[in-house]
């Protein structure tokens, strides 16, 4: 069997469908108690009709007497089971969507606690999010309704023992040859809805990543291959479709074949009671109509379905819920200049034993080559990576012992390609900033953005601030300058600028660095610098080189090396 990206092994499955079912709330027991009581009306209707038939044939007068009242229970039974049938189908569907969406909230709210360390790719996690919980959701009306589907062949073999036993024996000999063939459904079925999941997945997977470089992918002409990489995995997810659908039709034809074939026996045996004068026509009637409900599987079949892609999308949310996210502390930090420490760290096969003190209020330049660390420096600086070994503390407070909201108000990011999020261009100048739910005022988001050399262009914009996003087309170096005003409108301590002026021209980087070093320099800088010009304006540079550090001083000292030199000359990013 191919094999895709973010495909796991096999969890538990069954796990996340019982906090789904919790999820469904009443709707679960109103489905539950609709679905028993059309199972009561379903197996005393046979009995009814019976009763009917044979008085009918008595009195040969349909409106008389105790006709009358047997052909009215009949009627009543067939309304309780239509009026059950329809409550259970609005309780199927209410209960589906309040798990579904239950399952979702806590999905959303685990991948945002994991973070960055998700392993499963972003469109695959997309996918199960979406398409997987949607089947996961289904999974206690599933069951609920399976399980009642079980009740009518045992209350027609419990009637039948009592009121005919040749066919119920007749009939009992059936039974494990259907649940054999259930059984069968249930496994292969399974197996084949979470490879079927796991495929779509991919395929999602491999869509988000040609969505996230369109641009490329345009300027390199290459669309047409890319649509053939991401729909390269289609044969497989039809195959799938095809093996679940050949399974479900071949136990179906299969099941056909032993119902006709009792039916067909319980006739024969019924009729040769009824020659021999032991039961009525109407008996004869209820036990055709019985054994039919003894061998009846086709509902539960189609539960059984449901529930078998229940399980297979619950496999794939619980594979996202085994991520674990990243535990925070109960500390607050005490007031401090924001002094940042690395104790002995080790993280990612790329930091090997660093011990580095950064002093609190300086701007810090973290240089090196490609692949000496400075990228996962910067992220074990504000924890959105945690070491493997050692420790990274902020004025003495080691990070994993701060709480969400101490760490998150003290440390503010910049990124080399930030993301915009917000509905507007002032959200997402002001996401998460700070305070209260609306963030902070205007005249705090255009002095952040007017430090970061933004608030020009946006206050050229049809609506300045208040233009949506998605009416307002920037350039690399727009949205560049967005997210450092994003960062420089957080308070805090200590502001880590991950390659985040990349995209600047020398000019609007030195504007920006003024202004760091200025108005806003009353907080700790690390900087991860690409250019020499970048290092020269820091208070220190830290020189990094094979995950650990070689050097520290500033530009102009370490600018007599010429293995210093040499990490600008070559250009590395």
């Amino acid at each position: 069997m191919t094999t895709f990206e973010g495909t796991a092994p096999r969890p538990a499955a069954s796990r996340p469908v019982p906090r789904a079912a919790r999820g469904g709330g009443g709707w679960t027991a109103l489905l539950a108690g609709s679905t028993l009581l059309d199972t009561v009306a379903a197996t005393l209707l046979p009995m009814a009709l019976a009763r009917a038939i044979d008085a009918v044939l008595a009195t040969g007068t349909p409106g008389a007497g105790a006709a009358a009242g047997a052909v009215w229970a009949c009627v009543a039974l067939v309304t309780v089971s239509a009026a059950a049938d329809v409550c259970a189908e609005l309780a199927a569907g209410g209960g589906t969507a309040r798990a579904t969406a239950r399952l979702r909230h806590g999905l959303a709210r685990h991948v945002l606690a994991v973070g960055p360390a998700l392993r499963i790719p972003p469109g695959d996690v997309a996918g199960r999010m979406v398409g997987g919980a949607a089947e996961a959701g289904a999974g206690p009306a599933a069951a609920t309704q399976a399980v009642t589907a079980l009740l009518p062949p045992a209350g027609a073999l419990a009637v039948l023992g009592v009121t005919d036993r040749p066919v119920a024996l007749t009939v009992a000999v059936a039974i494990p040859l259907v649940a054999l063939l259930l059984r069968a459904f249930v496994r292969d079925v399974g197996a084949t809805a979470e490879r079927y999941l796991a495929v779509q997945g991919a395929i999602a997977a491999r869509l988000a990543e040609a969505l996230e470089g369109a641009r490329t992918i345009a300027a390199a002409g290459t669309a047409g291959r890319e649509a053939r990489r991401i729909l390269a995995p289609l044969p497989a997810l039809g195959a799938e479709g095809h093996a679940m659908w050949r399974v479900q039709g071949s136990v179906a034809a299969r099941g056909l074949l032993a119902l006709l074939l009792l039916q067909i026996a319980v006739v024969t045996v019924a009729g040769l009671e009824l020659m021999a004068g032991r039961i009525s026509a109407g008996q004869l009637v209820a036990a055709v109509q019985y054994a039919g409900l003894a061998a009846g599987f086709g509902p539960a079949v189609s539960h059984l379905l449901r529930l078998g892609r229940a399980r297979a999308g619950a496999a794939r949310a619980t594979a996202v819920l085994a991520e674990p996210p990243r535990a925070h502390g109960t500390a607050a930090l005490p007031p401090g200049p924001g002094r940042l420490e690395f104790r002995g760290v080790s993280a990612g096969g790329v930091l090997h034993g660093l011990d580095l003190a950064v002093p609190g209020g300086l701007a810090v330049a973290v240089v090196g080559r490609a692949g000496s660390g400075k990228a996962t420096l910067a992220a074990l600086a504000g924890r959105l990576a945690d070491p493997d070994r050692g420790e990274v503390l902020l004025d003495g407070v080691p990070l994993r012992r701060l709480s969400r909201d101490a760490l998150r108000g003290a440390v503010g990011y910049a990124f080399a390609r930030p993301v915009l999020l917000g509905d507007t261009v002032g959200d997402a100048i002001g996401l998460g900033a700070g305070p209260g739910p609306e963030g902070p005022p205007e005249a705090r988001l255009r002095e952040a953005a007017r430090a970061a050399c933004a608030d020009g262009f946006v206050r050229r914009l049809p609506k300045g601030y208040r233009t949506r996003l998605a009416d307002a087309p920037m350039s690399g170096g727009e949205i560049q300058r967005i997210g450092l005003a994003r960062a420089f409108a957080r308070p805090g301590r200590l502001l880590v600028l991950d390659d985040a002026t990349s995209s600047l021209d020398t000019a609007t980087e030195l504007r920006i660095t003024e202004a760091l070093l200025g108005p806003l320099g009353d907080r700790t800088l690390l900087v991860t610098a690409y250019r020499a010009g970048t290092a020269a304006r820091a208070d220190l540079v830290v020189w990094l080189e094979a995950g650990r550090v070689r050097a520290c001083g500033r530009h102009a000292d370490l600018w007599r090396d010429p293995a210093y030199r040499a990490v600008f000359a070559d250009g590395d990013r």
